[in-house]
This record gives C-alpha cells, sequence and structure tokens, in this order.
C-alpha cells in the first residue's frame, strides 16, 4: 500500500452492532486524505515551483555567465543564492516559531520572483548576482516556514510520506525544466528562463496559502523563546563571513588573506552560536542529523554545479543537452526518498543512510572521467542518477528525523539550523570548489564556451574540473561515517 493512501488499522466493528460501528476509530488519513489534501497538494506545489527554478535556472548558468562576461563568478552565481539564505533562515525560524509560517511563506515567496525577475533583466555580472542574492532571501525564508508547516499540521506517521512527495514533485521539473530552458536559452535568449518562471508564483500562492492559514497558522504550542536580538545578529555574521570567504576564493592574491580571515572570525562564533552543541564533532543524536546534512548537501551541490559546465565546454554539449544529463536525478532521488519513507525500513534507516552517503560519494568521483574523449558522455546521466538515488534517502531522511527530536516550539530553530547547515556547507564548498578551478585555470573557460559545437578544446582545463570533483567525494565519504550517528544507542 502506498504511503499516500490511508491505511486500516485492523479495526473491524460487528454489522449488527449500530453502536460499535459509530465508536469504532475511523482509519487514519494519509497526505491526501481529506483533512491534508489541499495543503499536501498546496505545499507540494512551492516545492515544484524551487524545483523548477533550480533545474531551469542552472541549464541557463553557463550561457547568462558567459553573455555577462562573468564566468570567473561563476561559483558565485549559485553561492550569492545561498549566502543571503542563511540569513533569512535564522529569521523565518523565529518568525514562524512566534507568529506562525504563513508570513514568512508569503513574504519568501515575492522575494523569490523579485529576484528572479531581477536576474533576468540584469545588464552586467553584479547586477545578475544582486538578483540571485534577492532569490535566496526568498528561498530561505520558504524552506523553513515549510517545515514548521509539516511540524504543525502533520502526525508524525505520515511526515515521511510528506517528504517523499516533496522529492516526487522533482521529478517532472528535473525532465522538463532542462529540456524547457534549453530550448528557450538556444532560441530566445537566457533571460527569458528567469522573468518566465515568476508567473509560476500564482499557483503556490493560490494553493498553499489558505491551507496553512488554516491548519498551521498562529503561534507554536508550548512556549516559544522570546525574538532573539542575538540570533539575528549570528545570522547576520554568518552570512557576511561566508560571503567574505567566497570572494577570497574567487581573488587568488595575498591580499585575499584579508577578507578571508574576516570572514572566518565572524564566521566562527555565528557557526557555534547558531548549531547544537556537539555538531562539528557529529555527537550522536540531532547533531550527527544537522551536520550530515550540510556535508551530505555541501558536497553534491557544490560538484553538481560544474556538471553542466564541463559538459558544454570540455565536450561540446548545448545547454539543452548538457541540462538533460541531470533530468534523470530527479526521478532518482524520489524514488530514494520512497524506498525511505516505507514504515518497514524505519529501523533499517541508519544503515541505509551510510549506503547513500557512499553511493553520493561514488558518483562524485566517477563524474569526472568523462573529461576523458573515449567516455561516453551518457556516462554523466547514469552516474548522476545513482548519487541522486543516494541523496533521496539521506535528504528525507535528515528532515524526518529533525522533526521527530523536535517539541513543537522548537521546529522553527532547529529547522533553521537545519538549512543553516545545508546552505553554509554549499557556500564553504562552491567557496573552495571555486578556488581550486580558478587556481588551475577554470576562469579561462568562456573560450571553449564560445568555441564551436562539438570542439571543446579551445581554453579546456579538465584538472580545474577534476580539482572540484574529486575533493568533493571524500567530503561525501566523510558523510557516510556522519550517517552512523544520527541515532542515540
Amino acid at each position: 500500500m502506498s504511503a499516500l493512501e490511508p491505511r486500516d488499522t485492523g479495526v473491524t466493528a460487528p454489522l449488527a452492532d449500530t453502536t460499535d460501528t459509530d465508536t469504532a476509530p475511523a482509519p487514519p488519513e494519509g497526505v491526501l486524505g481529506r483533512t491534508y489534501r489541499a495543503l499536501s497538494i498546496g505545499i507540494v506545489s512551492v516545492v515544484l515551483l524551487i524545483a523548477f527554478e533550480a533545474t531551469a535556472v542552472g541549464t541557463a548558468m553557463p550561457v547568462a555567465a558567459r553573455e555577462l562576461n562573468g564566468i570567473p563568478l561563476y561559483a558565485f552565481a549559485f553561492s550569492a543564492y545561498f549566502t543571503t539564505s542563511l540569513f533569512a533562515m535564522v529569521l523565518s525560524g523565529q518568525w514562524a516559531d512566534r507568529s506562525g509560517p504563513l508570513a514568512p511563506l508569503a513574504a519568501g515567496i515575492g522575494s523569490f520572483g523579485a529576484g528572479l525577475l531581477l536576474s533576468g533583466t540584469a545588464g552586467g555580472m553584479w547586477v545578475f548576482l544582486l538578483g540571485r542574492a534577492v532569490q535566496g532571501i526568498g528561498g530561505g525564508l520558504v524552506i523553513v516556514a515549510l517545515y514548521v508547516v509539516i511540524s504543525r499540521a502533520y502526525p508524525e506517521r505520515i511526515r515521511p510520506a510528506i517528504m517523499a512527495a516533496f522529492s516526487a514533485a522533482w521529478i517532472v521539473p528535473s525532465v522538463v525544466g532542462p529540456l524547457a530552458s534549453g530550448t528557450v536559452t538556444e532560441h530566445l535568449g537566457w533571460r527569458w528562463v528567469f522573468v518566465g518562471i515568476p508567473v509560476l508564483i500564482v499557483l503556490p500562492l493560490g494553493l498553499a496559502l489558505p491551507a496553512i492559514r488554516r491548519m498551521a497558522s498562529g503561534p507554536a504550542e508550548g512556549t516559544p523563546a522570546p525574538f532573539d536580538r542575538r540570533r539575528i545578529r549570528l545570522a547576520l555574521g554568518i552570512s557576511l563571513g561566508a560571503g567574505l570567504l567566497q570572494y577570497a576564493g574567487q581573488e587568488l592574491r595575498w591580499l585575499s588573506l584579508v577578507p578571508a580571515a574576516a570572514g572566518a572570525a565572524l564566521l566562527v562564533p555565528a557557526v557555534r552560536g547558531l548549531l547544537p552543541r556537539g555538531t562539528m564533532r557529529a555527537a550522536r543524536g540531532l547533531p550527527a542529523v544537522i551536520l550530515l546534512r550540510g556535508v551530505a548537501a555541501g558536497s553534491f551541490i557544490a560538484a553538481e554545479s560544474f556538471v553542466p559546465l564541463m559538459l558544454v565546454t570540455q565536450r561540446g554539449l548545448s545547454p539543452t543537452m548538457a541540462g538533460l544529463s541531470l533530468a534523470a536525478g530527479g526521478l532518482t532521488w524520489a524514488l530514494g526518498s520512497y524506498v525511505l519513507a516505507r514504515p518497514r525500513l524505519e529501523e533499517h534507516r541508519e544503515f541505509l543512510m551510510v549506503g547513500g552517503m557512499v553511493l553520493v560519494a561514488l558518483a562524485i568521483a566517477a563524474a569526472p572521467a568523462v573529461l576523458v574523449e573515449a567516455v561516453p558522455v551518457w556516462t554523466v546521466a547514469v552516474v548522476w542518477g545513482v548519487g541522486c538515488f543516494g541523496m533521496g534517502m539521506v535528504i528525507a531522511s535528515t528532515s524526518v528525523l529533525l522533526l521527530k527530536l523536535s517539541a513543537p516550539h522548537e521546529a522553527g530553530a532547529n529547522s533553521a539550523a537545519l538549512q543553516i547547515s545545508d546552505g553554509l556547507a554549499n557556500v564553504l564548498l562552491l567557496a573552495g570548489g571555486g578556488a581550486a578551478f580558478a587556481a588551475l585555470g577554470g576562469g579561462a573557460v568562456g573560450a571553449a564556451v564560445h568555441g564551436p559545437a562539438g570542439s571543446g578544446t579551445a581554453g579546456s582545463h579538465p584538472a580545474a574540473f577534476a580539482a572540484v570533483f574529486l575533493p568533493m567525494a571524500a567530503v561525501a565519504l566523510v558523510g557516510a561515517w556522519v550517517a552512523s550517528r544520527v541515532r542515540t544507542r
């Protein structure tokens, strides 16, 4: 029986006894039962929008960076989003715990759309990056608010199912997004990819917000902590520190040590203040769950961000075909989440999460094999599908375990910590990968983008890509150890 369907409790009342029939407990509802149907469809629509943006924009990014003369700042196009989202996550957690998730969710969707419009109309790379930063604010507000909605509206027994539904929402965008984005980029221009997506905001607003107002609005149960100005200051510190480290990683000069030192000075105390004690040493339970989220997401996203660029510049693929190489990942990611949503596998969750991280590490390590001309290009799609299957098992499980270990009035703060770990790891590992990429000549790959399709020779720097993927595979392998500590003995 599907996790999206109601389960029979096994209670059957005698037909002749109408009193017993009237008092017999009704079978518990699934996420598509009458009680949860509108809410489930609404919040999954929000995830669908985010998924479509991620897949479509990622496909158009190499062309946008080339036309805006921003190839050396390519990593910033991704990390700018994550940097500002770090601050927004903390704000959203406190906002949602105090007054409910409705307001931060609505504000986040609006900011998300505004950032897309700003990037789509940018005349230079720095304005484009500003739009990505505005998007990050919206994304940070939205993702934490959604976790609070789930913790309030859904009982624990069906939370794995709604998390699996979130993963399933990536399937259609993963297949349609790269194809649509590549086609639009090649025939109309990359700008239409950005300015066209905000139209989709109408659907999530119409479906999600009324259902959330009915089922998950208002202050949390229990006594939420007062609005913590210190956490807001720490959130500003973590965003600014991450941005300085990213800048230092892109500007490979001795003077870059100054912003790097300043970024570290801001980042270290902020991380210690915003994440649960024991996170950095993978203490069992909640700290290990939060650390695992960052290790898994950071290593995978940092590597994935360079896959389309590698295929366009090294193997001469069009943006459409480069994007489609990642399309199967949406399906396998959802499949991994679905597997871990099975109740009978609950007792094996830790073991399967370890296996999932091993698959992620193997996929990242195998991807740069395509730099060898004799290796077929389609192997990237295969190995990335395997990695996405592992990510589906790990990411959905960290979300389920976080909510299981959080009191209702702590859901916002703990969800923010989970997303901070996710976003901060993305920024730091993108900074490290971007620095290695630039140091080995990756900033000159624009010549390959301009070159004729299929050449993949002019301006090629295969070692720059290998310097991104192989360290990220090592980080993912460390995640396999962290995954073994997510449960308290």
